[in-house]
């Protein structure tokens, strides 16, 4: 992990994310609101309209029908979408009523948004085909995989599964899980779906990994087709260490095809599918990616590739079938309509306003700024004597916190508290503990620009009200704010931040 110092925000520089619209302010660079203002006139005719169509939609006579508000008239303005580098506007993210801290879907940019709220668009436009085209080059970058094979599908992460079970494995071949909870089990369900012969290597413990000499002792026993790895479990908040699994792999078992779920990883935590030996990544859009919920992520090696294409049967998925969906790939790359399935043509345009400001600085620079506000968040818990799921925090994810309730508080009510102060954090998700344990997510745009949207400090404050609600922390002073480390510090302190040849970020 990148060496962390404190950065105030002016330092930032043109780190700051806040749109060029509006007058700054000097002491948070927050630009103000546009105020709408309206016209006698047309409040007069608002008021006459209002007026008639109430005594309309009260009228005992059904012929009454409400009038028409005279604005529907007006000449409106065509949308006009752009992926230029503006932001979050003030009124739009930085004074946001109710914040989603879960891990995912994932708060997003205001170019994001503004995608997601165009006119319906033709997935053969022009404009369209060059942004997928774009989308699908950047995803290389992202995944650092020079000569992947990108794929964006429309569905969720799971669909991951499903083409790697129906791409990959032939029936009756075997499949190793690497499993760290939740997420392992669900994927060996869905490879058995499709007729490979799967076999666990388990975790000694929630919150623990499997040992190195585990998995090499699996390797040695059978021969794999492929080996699965989940990266961040979503369920217990553990990072495995995918560098050192994907080197036993290569050194015992060579042949077997290394594949990462990344849903909660990808663009969060440090991947890099060339240098590690990787074969498949897979994610989905709404997390670290930055984009709304609705897309399947996948990222292919030409190894990967090689084994599809000399598969002795046809794939066992017609949706999920590579055969049908490289060609659509690969057309779009070139800028040239296709047709299989029609795309989710909101969501791409909404992955690629996203990819943009994710490119537009090194994937080391992002990955530390998750880094930094995972250690804010673990160092603040901690201090309050809360214990995490991970068994260390070698072993924590840096997209996400999971953190078990302190002995007499109710999970429910606290959970119940925090919505009620605007906050959604999410509960636990393993069967085993799930009643026993909070989840914090903290990515994507959330953790790259907390110095500007505050939504990790607001956070991190709440939860310290709703513990005090049932008598938590009673010991502590109440009159100062957040916890990180051993010491109290205003909650306006300046977050942790990379060191100064990785801190700056793209405006959003």
């Amino acid at each position: 992990m990148a060496a962390v110092s404190n950065v105030s925000p002016a330092e930032l520089g043109n780190g700051s994310i806040i749109s060029s619209r509006g007058t700054r302010d000097d002491r948070r660079g927050v630009a103000p609101p546009r105020r709408v203002l309206m016209t006698k006139a047309h409040a007069s005719t608002t008021r006459s309209w209002f007026a008639t169509a109430t005594a309309a939609c009260t009228s005992s006579d059904r012929s009454h029908r409400p009038p028409r508000h005279p604005s529907i008239y007006a000449r409106s303005q065509p949308h006009r979408p752009t992926t230029k580098n503006r932001t979050m506007t003030a009124p739009t993210l930085l004074n946001r009523k109710r914040v989603l801290m879960i891990p995912g879907p994932v708060e997003v940019s205001t170019a994001v948004l503004e995608q997601m709220a165009g006119p319906p668009t033709s997935h053969v436009d022009p404009n369209f085909i060059n942004e997928f085209g774009e989308a699908l080059e950047m995803l290389r970058t992202v995944f650092q995989c020079k000569d992947g094979q990108p794929f964006i599908v429309a569905g969720s992460g799971t669909l991951g599964w499903d083409m790697v079970a129906a791409n990959l494995v032939e029936p009756g071949e075997a499949a190793l899980v690497i499993n760290t909870g939740l997420f392992g089990d669900r994927f060996g369900e869905a490879l058995e779906a499709y007729g490979a012969s799967v076999t666990h290597v388990r975790a000694p413990a929630i919150g623990a990994v499997p040992t190195l000499d585990q998995v090499a002792a699996a390797l040695r026993e059978r021969t794999y087709k492929v080996m699965t790895i989940t990266h961040v479990d979503t369920s217990t908040g553990v990072l495995i260490d995918l560098v050192a699994l994907a080197r036993v792999v290569r050194t015992v078992s060579p042949n077997t095809l290394v594949i990462v779920d990344g849903v909660c990883s990808v663009g969060g935590e440090d991947l890099d599918m060339d240098a590690a030996g990787v074969d498949v990544t897979l994610t989905a859009s709404q997390k670290a990616l930055g984009a709304p919920p609705g897309l399947s992520v996948v990222m292919a090696s030409q190894r990967a590739m090689a084994t599809f294409k000399h598969r002795v049967t046809k794939p066992t998925s017609y949706y999920a079938s590579w055969a049908k969906w490289t060609p659509i790939m690969q057309a779009y790359e070139a800028r040239k309509p296709s047709y299989f399935a029609t795309p989710a043509v909101p969501l791409v345009k909404a992955l690629h306003a996203s990819l943009k400001q994710i490119v537009a600085r090194p994937m080391a620079n992002r990955t530390a700024y998750h880094a930094a506000i995972s250690d804010l968040v673990k160092r603040t818990v901690t201090a309050w004597g809360l214990r995490l799921v991970p068994q260390g925090l070698d072993l924590a994810a840096h997209t996400m916190t999971a953190v078990y309730y302190p002995p007499g508080v109710s999970g429910a009510k606290l959970l119940a508290s925090l919505a009620a102060k605007g906050v959604t954090i999410a509960g636990g998700l393993h069967p085993q503990i799930a009643t026993q344990y909070f989840r914090i997510g903290h990515m994507g745009i959330t953790a790259t620009h907390d110095e500007e949207l505050r939504y990790v400090h607001r956070t991190l404050a709440l939860l310290e009200a709703a513990l005090r609600e049932q008598g938590y922390l009673q010991d502590a002073d109440p009159t100062t704010d957040t916890v990180v480390g051993a010491a109290r510090v205003p909650a306006s302190a300046p977050v942790p931040a990379p060191s100064m040849e990785l801190r700056m970020r793209p405006k959003l």
